[in-house]
């Protein structure tokens, strides 16, 4: 088993040294176990857990989400299903940010498209349509 201080873990996992600490304050990263002198001490089993967490970061999973991951990882009775449900849910909302990204997209084109660009500033359709509100306003669902 390797033994990693604090910045050889942050060096072979690519993250930083606050990180790890903040992934141990959160719960994400078990409390290591220290030296005599007070260092912290981690084995390759937190690697593993690091790459875990950051692989699932990439993956747009959050922290709360990666934390529940990390639980069923670690469970004897766990089905994948679970694991399945929450990655289903992520791709879910994956596709609503894909949807909102092309609208704003295409509404930046069409308003880069129509900007006659020898016109007063003050004749700018792009100011123009960021002096309105255009992004529609969020009610409350009536139950």
């Amino acid at each position: 088993m390797t033994a990693f201080k604090i910045g050889e873990l942050a060096a072979a996992a690519g993250v930083g040294r606050d990180t790890i600490r903040y992934y141990e304050r959160t719960g994400l990263l078990p409390t290591p176990d220290r030296t005599s002198a007070g260092y912290r001490l981690y084995g390759d089993v937190d690697l593993l857990r690091l790459n875990f967490i950051r692989s699932a970061q990439w993956l747009g999973f959050t922290l709360a989400e990666t934390s529940e991951l990390l639980a069923l990882n670690a469970s004897d009775t766990a089905k994948a299903s679970a694991v399945l449900d929450i990655t289903l849910e992520k791709i879910r909302e994956a596709e609503a940010r894909i949807e909102r990204l092309t609208d704003i997209r295409d509404v930046l084109r069409a308003l880069a498209d129509d900007c006659p660009v020898d016109v007063p500033v003050t004749d700018c359709p792009i100011l123009t349509f960021l002096s309105t509100r255009h992004e529609p306003r969020r009610t409350e669902a009536h139950t």
